[in-house]
């Protein structure tokens, strides 16, 4: 097995994870195995508890982690795998050597950071690649230079020499930036980080230059002379055009990728089978229609707080062949503004997770409005809850439904605290996470949509739908579409007559990917173009499959 270590440099929020993603998918489309994982320096145990101001969205796994957002595009770009064990923490790596420490498992020694706390770094190292893995690729969150990183860049350091130099990829990605002033791209910040690397004792072999202008040749020479990197691994990583997804075509166009073959043992002049790929940009560059989606949520200032509902929406337009515009509407506004207003002119409103009283009402009142006139609608975990409410006071007439998240002592709590919450103390890591079965009953939108009616998906909530008013909801019209077969749980609903009107207590957003939209996602795009174009839907919208199925 070999390993890649990816590191960044100057600045943070350069695109580390996006480009250990790209680099895995070259790796899979020349035939290798690859598995993914992401080291974070926060002391904080996993970003369960963060604020999505903080840390944008909590990405969950199938096994139950709260993991950082990364992992997403690690899922989205490749085929690996991603387990708790793809995400650790400077917080989760303490946790388990004070643990040992108290246990008397290091029988009296001093614990210290070298080597007990780098040993347990290596240790999870080598717990994120699969069995059979060919590539292991480990990317280091933060900045270099940054303190809370150095126990990790000296583990990886360690771990070089214990592998062999040979098996090791260090490559670091850094920063150009263009002073308009001077009207000149300087490369003294990139000098400098590799810098602080050398003196951790890490020599990167590859350099990737995140830049907005064009790298002259003479920048070139001058990176690779001072950073001791090779000219030909000196590589030009410009802003892309239109779509992250461009990145990989990118760095291969660069020649990235005969730095890898050559780092794989691959046979000379293997280059990434891109077929379908490309077929999927062509179609985002190109689209023949156009719709906008209004997104009701609560964490709007930040993208990365949706950054799963955003991609999926954009794959199914890939699949449609459609540009999705996005109206981002502020939950807590709709109290001072109308929803007709707030909404007018849109194909379709999605209103996605979120916890906490703020902005609940105002996620009602577009599932009222979306429900009213007719307008598709999708409803995601706290999204579905606030439908279910919606439904429940206006069409089954109980006044005062709400849900006891922030309202224990709610007349009618049709959302009510699951039972094996009640008793619990610590939020850490105690929701009900991770991939669970969903029966969906014959007949319905749903089902349609899935193409099946035995389906799994992803979970991150404590409150439920409450099965005391299951008989008093579905009399008046709510469609009880999907349960969870062993527990009996509400995870879907869906309103009758209507052109798409679907809530889940799952995240679909999470099993998404470029090149195959999510069912619900897809068709919830054609039903907004249905919307749009009531003459005619698009053939690609139409099409069948496209998508997963859970």
């Amino acid at each position: 097995m070999k390993h890649i270590f990816i590191t960044g440099g100057v600045v943070s929020s350069l695109g580390k994870g996006l480009t250990s993603a790209a680099i895995g998918m070259i790796f899979e489309r020349m035939g290798r195995k690859v598995s993914m994982q992401k080291l974070d320096p926060y002391i904080n145990v996993d970003p369960g508890t963060m604020s999505p101001y903080q840390h944008g969205e909590v990405y969950v796994t199938d096994d139950g982690s709260e993991t950082d957002l990364d992992l997403g595009h690690y899922e989205r770009f490749t085929h690996c795998r991603i387990t708790k064990h793809s995400n650790y923490t400077t917080g989760k790596i303490y946790h388990e050597v004070i643990s040992k420490e108290r246990r008397g498992d290091y029988l009296g020694r001093t614990v210290q950071v070298i080597p007990h706390i780098t040993d347990a770094i290596k240790e999870a190292i080598r717990r994120g690649a699969d069995d059979g893995t060919d590539i292991a690729i480990t990317e280091i969150g933060g900045t270099v230079g940054d303190i809370e990183s150095l126990p990790f860049l000296e583990a990886i350091r360690q771990f070089s020499l214990d592998i062999g130099r040979k098996n090791c990829l260090f490559i670091h990605l850094t920063l150009l930036p263009f002073l308009r002033a001077s009207g000149e791209i300087k490369t003294k910040p990139s000098q400098q980080s590799v810098g602080k690397l050398r003196e951790i004792g890490i020599t990167p072999d590859v350099l990737i230059c995140r830049t907005e202008r064009p790298m002259t040749p003479e920048m070139r020479d001058k990176l690779s002379l001072f950073c001791n990197v090779e000219k030909k691994a000196v590589i030009e990583e410009r802003d892309v055009d239109f779509s992250i997804y461009e990145v990989p075509v990118n760095l291969v166009r660069e020649g990235l990728h005969d730095i890898l073959v050559e780092f794989a043992g691959l046979p000379a002049g293997t280059r990434p089978d891109f077929s379908g790929w490309n077929e999927m940009l062509e179609s985002a560059r190109n689209p023949e229609h156009e719709v906008e989606i209004a997104i009701c949520g609560k964490y709007l200032q930040l993208d990365d707080a949706y950054k799963s509902h955003y991609e999926a929406l954009a794959h199914a337009g890939f699949h449609a062949r459609t540009r999705v515009r996005i109206r981002k509407v502020q939950a807590e506004s709709l109290g001072q503004l109308e929803p007709g207003r707030a909404f007018s002119g849109v194909d379709g409103v999605l209103v996605p997770g979120g916890f906490g009283e703020r902005g609940f009402e105002g996620k009602v009142q577009a599932a009222a409005w979306a429900r009213e006139t007719g307008t598709p609608f999708l409803g995601i975990c706290y999204g579905m809850q606030a439908a279910v409410v919606e439904f429940a006071r206006n069409a089954a007439g109980l006044d005062g439904a709400t849900t006891t998240e922030f309202r224990p002592d709610a007349e009618h709590p049709v959302i009510s605290l699951m039972e094996e919450q009640k008793q619990i103390r610590n939020l850490g890591g105690t929701m009900r996470l991770g991939a669970f079965a969903c029966r969906l009953a014959t007949d319905t939108r749903i089902a349609e949509c899935y193409g099946r009616t035995e389906i799994e998906e992803r979970h991150r909530h404590r409150y439920e739908f409450n099965n005391a008013y299951r008989d008093r909801l579905r009399s008046a019209g709510l469609i009880l579409s999907g349960v969870n077969p062993e527990l009996d749980l509400v995870e879907t609903i869906e309103v009758r007559d209507h052109p798409f009107f679907i809530g889940v207590q799952y995240h679909p957003e999470f099993r998404s990917r470029p090149d195959a939209a999510h069912p619900l996602f897809r068709e919830f795009i054609r039903a907004a173009l249905l919307r749009r174009f009531p003459e005619e839907v698009p053939d690609a919208a139409s099409a069948a499959g496209g998508g997963i199925a859970g």
